[in-house]
């Protein structure tokens, strides 16, 4: 999906829910969009604050709390520290955490899914949702 796509999605979500489209969440937004990574909350406030230094943390958090609800934005929780942030416009993808970096690595294997699949049936199941997170280091 294109980064404007993507922030129409948002800027949508947010008016649904009643939220104000005020120019603070409008950096956010694109914040969220231009990002290539999985930032947290703090990182994306500094981003923005970046942008734009009357950004508060507080209105980061609530915009971030009507996203995720809403199902334009993924909250990821992983074990190496507090909730990051992914724009929820993506095919099924699983992560590899680097342990020495803290690096977030996006990977998809197909053969993990079929396996998945596989293991998931002979014990009479069907995956509704899953998600798979590496924690390496580098050899």
């Amino acid at each position: 999906m294109k980064p404007a796509s993507k922030t129409r999605r948002m800027t949508q979500a947010l008016r649904d829910c009643g939220v104000r489209v005020t120019r603070q969440r409008e950096v956010l937004l694109r914040v969220l969009t231009d990002a290539e990574d999985h930032p947290d909350a703090a990182e994306l406030h500094r981003r923005a604050r970046g942008i734009d230094d009357s950004v508060s943390l507080a209105t980061v958090y609530r915009t971030l709390s009507v996203l995720e609800r809403e199902g334009v934005v993924q909250r990821l929780s992983f074990e190496t520290g507090g909730a990051r942030f992914e724009v929820a416009d993506t095919a099924h993808h699983d992560h590899i955490v680097d342990l020495d970096t803290g690096q977030i690595i996006e990977f998809h294997s197909e053969k993990i899914e079929d396996l998945q699949r596989q293991i998931a049936a002979e014990m009479g199941y069907e995956i509704e949702h899953h998600r798979l997170e590496l924690y390496c280091r580098k050899k």
